[in-house]
């Protein structure tokens, strides 16, 4: 194995925490070699810019921005129509989209996967109606479809190994986790760092956790530790407003509550962070108000 150093960027809260920005950070600064993607699929997104021009992806990693190869996992799971309408997308923007391959394990999202999405879990638990949740039940009840098995990803297809230096983004966030979030309001993939090891390499050469975070907290989709009765509160309306907090994948308008520090800190300790990276504190000035939940108070 001719792997040096592995670098993780991980959300820790509910999605939404500046990932992509932070990972075009990462990949300009630093020579990596691969950024890869380890979990999800296109209900992720990411809103960079480059430029001073804006891009938005859902599937395909941040390195593309950059000229770096980018590599889709094995425990990802595809659109095929989506991951083309990027590749589209990011040709006519002039990148080379030679640097993008899929690992032929990584399962494929049927149109009968999102059709179930719709009608069982849109309405229910407030998905991104992509299929996922189908999709992700497929693959662990062993009758999914894999990206080997379908011809139209050739010349994409991930046939050899990671070396040098990479870098891992991730996709939604540490409360969204299957595990760690607040079941069943949550993904149905592990976002948690550590999952990138799929991606076939040992924990002991992960070096850097870079833990991602808003100063105040947002989520989309249905949660009842985020109910309706936020987006009444004029001081956390006028936030969300200052924030521009609408989904980069779906548009829906996020739910802003007050940073959990409670959570926050749970998540930095089981996520493993090494580097806290906040955003948005720019709004919570412009705001004036600054409050936030410790030891299950309000203050």
């Amino acid at each position: 194995m001719n792997i040096k150093n592995v670098d993780i960027c991980v959300g820790l809260a509910w999605g939404d925490e500046a990932k992509g920005k932070i990972t075009v950070h990462l990949t300009k600064e630093n020579k990596y070699d691969f950024v890869c993607r380890w979990a999800g699929g296109n209900n992720a997104g990411h809103t960079i810019y480059k430029d001073n021009k804006k891009y938005v992806t859902n599937l395909i990693p941040c390195g593309i921005f950059y000229g770096v190869k980018c590599i889709i996992g094995p425990d990802c799971v595809v659109n095929i129509d989506n991951f083309f309408k990027e590749i589209e997308y990011l040709k006519e923007n002039g990148f080379n989209t030679d640097l993008i391959k899929v690992s032929p394990k990584a399962h494929i999202i049927t149109d009968e996967h999102i059709e179930e999405d719709i009608a069982k879990y849109k309405n229910k638990l407030g998905t991104t109606a992509k299929g996922i949740a189908p999709c992700y039940r497929d693959k662990y009840g062993r009758t999914g479809k894999r990206v080997k098995d379908d011809k139209k990803f050739e010349g994409y297809i991930w046939d050899e190994e990671l070396y040098g230096n990479i870098l891992c983004e991730g996709a939604q966030g540490f409360w969204l986790d299957i595990n760690y979030g607040n079941y069943p309001y949550i993904t149905s993939s592990n976002t948690l760092p550590y999952s990138a090891c799929s991606l076939g390499f040992p924990p002991q050469l992960i070096n850097k956790i870079y833990g991602a975070v808003k100063i105040y907290d947002t989520r989309v989709g249905y949660d009842p530790d985020f109910p309706e009765e936020l987006l009444k509160d004029d001081d956390l309306k006028k936030l969300g407003e200052l924030g521009e907090e609408y989904g980069s994948t779906t548009g829906r308008q996020r739910i802003v509550n007050w940073l959990n520090v409670d959570k926050l800190i749970k998540a930095i300790n089981i996520s493993g962070t090494t580097s806290l990276i906040i955003s948005k504190v720019d709004i919570i000035q412009k705001l004036g108000i600054y409050k936030i939940y410790y030891k299950e108070k309000l203050i």
